[in-house]
């Protein structure tokens, strides 16, 4: 059976849509759920539900009963007053569950930076995650994304009203990329097989080398309007997520991993492309769900 957290998250749904889609090879799926009338009425019909939190250790554990592949995700709660507590929540209770209820193989959304990141916030956290999960030994599988593609979503608007577009790094300095549908594609292709063992990272990283004004450039000429690039600083890019609700501790993550990326290079050129894992340009990517979003 495969357990699947965040089915109605932005990649989670994906992974659970390609898993239906592959039909009786799939096996049995359940998934962990907060609100099941979220989920669609095909998933709804095909999946086994639990209610409730992965960070709660009894729903976890009852989820991963009989169980012996997991896809984990640690959502991201902008209003969490500890970045890592956030995250030592959403591991403590998996790894008990493996420990105790013999979950075989885990497939994780991590990040790049492993052995290179330092003080970068979430990534941090996120690498910290892992390491916790793998000293259960149980077979693991970390997909390593660069920066999402589908962040811009969030600036939809901006583009459209102001023709800008706005991150808090350099303008240019490659920025690689990759969208949360290869993600939620090369986890599923994981789940479905289950010959492989040990643990390791499997890199995310779209095919394009790109710099923030790059990538400002692709945009406009899908929109067929101008969009340039602002470098926000890091007081103001703090202040952005505060006023959007996040907590000082996530606004100050946040930013240190926008800063420890953008210093440390780790979502740069020194990240070769993976067409195997990611291979959707940002170029498509724009003109299939960036323009609609921006002409909506």
């Amino acid at each position: 059976m495969i357990l699947v957290t965040t089915p109605t998250g932005q990649i989670g749904s994906q992974v659970l849509d390609n898993l239906l889609d592959a039909g009786d090879a799939a096996g049995e799926i359940r998934v962990i759920v907060r609100d099941p009338a979220r989920l669609s009425p095909r998933v709804r019909a095909r999946v086994e539900t639990v209610t409730g939190s992965h960070a709660d250790p009894d729903v976890t554990a009852k989820a991963c009963a009989g169980v012996d592949r997991v896809f984990w995700l640690a959502p991201p709660v902008p209003a969490a007053d500890s970045v890592e507590g956030h995250f030592r929540a959403f591991t403590r209770p998996l790894v008990d569950a493996v420990r105790t209820e013999g979950v075989e193989r885990v497939v994780g959304v991590s990040t790049l930076g492993r052995g290179v990141a330092r003080n970068a916030g979430q990534i941090s956290a996120s690498l910290a995650m892992d390491d916790e999960i793998r000293a259960t030994g149980v077979h693991h599988r970390a997909l390593c994304p660069p920066y999402l593609m589908e962040n811009l979503l969030h600036q939809a608007s901006a583009i459209r009203d102001s023709g800008v577009i706005a991150m808090a790094t350099y303008g240019d300095r490659v920025l690689r990329t990759c969208t949360t549908r290869d993600i939620g594609a090369v986890a599923a292709r994981l789940l479905l097989d289950g010959s492989w063992t040990g643990q390791e990272d499997v890199p995310t990283v779209g095919p394009d080398a790109l710099t923030p004004e790059d990538m400002a450039r692709v945009v406009s000429e899908v929109l067929d309007r101008p969009v340039r690039f602002r470098r926000l600083g890091e007081a103001e890019y703090k202040a952005t997520l505060l006023r959007h609700g996040a907590s000082e501790d996530w606004a100050r993550g946040v930013t240190d991993l926008a800063s420890a990326s953008a210093e440390q290079g780790f979502y740069g050129s020194a990240a070769p492309a993976t067409p195997e894992t990611a291979p959707t340009s940002f170029r498509r990517w724009c003109e299939e769900v960036l323009k609609p979003a921006v002409a909506g």
